[in-house]
């Protein structure tokens, strides 16, 4: 029978998709779909992580240019006595508040009351004062609670090793340090000078000169999510087993007051590993399968170890 043939005045047959046709073609847009999501996500993330490149390039030239301007680095954490706490209590500026200028947060810096400490009322304003560079995209949580600090995702260097912030840690950032380019014998090429780490769980914020701003290479990419909150109790990420948040001093969980001197490693929301900014102003990306002695003998500035180009 004709499709289009007359029933009667002004009535035609027209035939329409049978409901086969219809779930045809549903299940192939489903299919293109499911094909097509992950290329999209996987574009989305290496822009989010060139943008986090870019992010460590810029704090690598702010500290480059405090150097030239002061002819030493910013100290990773200023205060009067150590081990470093991880609490909220002391003076504690952090090596971020001394490149403040050369970040383009001039007005930052002018509001900064630098007799007085991170915690201080009068500093209240610059604290939750966040910086669009200290923050990697791909961090999907909130970057600061309610009228809380302003957070960071990338942390300066203190050695090769999990030990408390202090006055003789052997990396390029730590407790009232003024290292020089010359001071780095491994070479600038070798030694890692920031690096990203997690946002997760309570921290004290970007002008904190305490594990919010400051790690070690102790522990390779991604290898640990341990933090304290500021009342020093230690905290588990729930999505990981056990032995993966086992602290690692010992292999034995830490006492609260253990957790005050906990110092932590680095790590990104990056699959497969994270950014890491090197003194002659490069930035790696490091994976998480990264052998432990070259990542610990990365984050040593005069280990006088030889480091194959190809072994990271």
């Amino acid at each position: 029978m004709n499709p289009h043939a007359r029933l009667g005045p002004g009535l035609t047959i027209r035939r329409g998709f049978t409901l086969i046709e219809i779930t045809v073609v549903i299940a192939l847009i489903a299919v293109l779909v499911a094909l097509l999501l992950p290329a999209v996500n996987a574009a989305r993330e290496a822009a989010r992580r060139a943008s986090c490149v870019n992010n460590l390039e810029q704090l690598n030239l702010a500290l480059q240019l405090y150097e030239q301007a002061q002819r030493v680095l910013p100290p990773g954490v200023v205060d009067a006595a150590g081990p470093i706490k991880h609490l909220p209590a002391g003076y504690h500026m952090s090596w971020i508040t001394q490149i403040l200028p050369f970040l383009e947060q001039k007005a930052a810096d002018r509001l900064l009351v630098r007799n007085l400490g991170v915690y201080h009322p009068a500093n209240a304003t610059v604290r939750t004062h966040q910086i669009e560079t200290l923050l990697c995209p791909s961090e999907y949580q909130s970057a600061a609670a309610p009228l809380g600090p302003a957070q960071t995702s990338y942390a300066g260097c203190t050695g090769g090793a999990e030990t408390p912030i202090d006055l003789d840690n052997n990396g390029v950032l730590y407790l009232n340090s003024a290292v020089r380019y010359e001071d780095i014998t491994d070479g600038t090429s070798e030694t890692i000078v920031l690096g990203e780490k997690w946002l997760r769980g309570p921290d004290l914020g970007w002008m904190s000169g305490t594990r919010a701003t400051l790690r070690d290479t102790g522990h390779t990419p991604n290898a640990t999510l341990f933090v304290a909150t500021p009342a020093g109790v230690p905290f588990w990420s729930p999505e990981l087993p056990a032995a993966t948040n086992q602290f690692r001093l010992g292999g034995s969980m830490p006492t609260p007051k253990d957790a005050q001197y906990r110092v932590g490693g680095f790590g990104s929301r990056h699959p497969g590993g994270a950014n890491f900014a090197l003194g002659d102003g490069s930035v790696r990306f490091l994976k998480t399968t990264i052998k432990p002695s070259v990542f610990a003998a990365l984050g040593n500035r005069h280990d006088e170890e030889l480091i194959s180009a190809d072994s990271y």
